[in-house]
């Protein structure tokens, strides 16, 4: 690290800590030509995650927007925010995983249903019903068949 002061590269780290929630390392450093110190923070290097859209657009992963969307689903039913928030953290985590730079919306939509179907089947009803543009009654019914041969199989099971 060169000193902002006499522009040397020899220093030695007095202190360090961790700051922003574990996120970046703050460290006191002194120089050992002119003998000032000063602070550096350390952090890693977070790689932009953007996302396709359906019509071709590219703009940043928002986390939030994930969220509100599950937040809407879930409306009047009884999931907790830290339930919502747990399952965006495990989203989020899957497609930094995945080491690309790129997602499509398409997948987002899928991971968040998954995660839905797991959370609450109405809300999952729901956000499938605007993610998937239903245009009629059939699509619903076929979603809610679908989810009770589920529910049987896993009662079937012991679940």
């Amino acid at each position: 690290m060169r000193c902002p002061y006499c522009g040397s590269e020899q220093d030695h780290v007095v202190d360090s800590r961790p700051t922003q929630e574990g996120k970046a390392i703050r460290r006191r450093r002194e120089c050992l030509r002119c003998g000032r110190r000063f602070t550096t923070f350390e952090r890693y290097e977070e790689r932009p995650l953007m996302v396709i859209k359906k019509d071709g657009r590219r703009e940043p992963f928002d986390r939030n927007k994930v969220l509100q969307g599950m937040v809407i689903a879930c409306r009047k039913r009884p999931v907790s925010m830290e339930t919502l928030e747990r399952a965006v953290e495990e989203i989020e985590h899957e497609i930094q995983n995945r080491m690309e730079a790129e997602i499509s919306s398409v997948e987002i939509g899928r991971m968040v249903m998954q995660k839905l179907l797991e959370i609450d089947p109405v809300a999952y009803v729901r956000f499938a019903s605007v993610y998937e543009e239903f245009q009629d009654p059939q699509q619903f019914n076929r979603v809610v068949q679908m989810l009770m041969r589920m529910q049987k199989a896993r009662q079937r099971k012991g679940f």
